[in-house]
């Protein structure tokens, strides 16, 4: 029997260390999180910024991905070249407006796109009103037999 290494992909790896160290920082010192919480909220919002310039579904981030996402937008010339990379094109951010816009279904759907992209998926950040989006049945949607 032949063992198969599954290597998923990192936000993290999408951008220099310094670039990652400052969004991260902006993430902790505006979001109020710990440094490696911030860490990893950056990794994810990483993630899902390149899941979405390709995704065949609307992506909506989760709470704590949401924040992420929010200090990469304000570092403008960085988050610009990334949409350039990876859609190319700029990618706009488009909040719904009004409270409780955010929906666990149109987050899973976001968690699964990101699986599906081979990204490294932080269950525990992906979370809406304290409900889990991230856990799934059935090999996380993707297709049998795909790693």
């Amino acid at each position: 029997m032949t063992a198969v290494v599954n290597e998923l992909k990192t936000g993290r790896a999408l951008v220099d260390a310094e670039l990652f160290r400052s969004i991260a920082h902006f993430v902790h010192l505006h979001f109020k999180h710990p440094q490696g919480r911030a860490e990893a909220i950056t990794d994810q919002a990483l993630a899902f910024v390149a899941t979405a310039a390709t995704a065949s579904v609307g992506m909506m981030p989760s709470d704590d991905v949401d924040d992420g996402l929010h200090a990469f937008i304000l570092h403008t010339a960085a988050y610009a070249n990334f949409c350039q990379k990876f859609a190319g094109r700029f990618l706009h951010h488009n909040p719904e407006p009004g409270a409780g816009c955010r929906t666990v279904e149109h987050v899973t759907k976001s968690v699964h796109a990101i699986k599906a992209a081979g990204f490294l998926v932080l269950d525990d950040l992906w979370t809406v009103n304290g409900e889990n989006t991230a856990q799934c049945d059935a090999d996380c949607g993707r297709p049998y037999g795909q790693q």
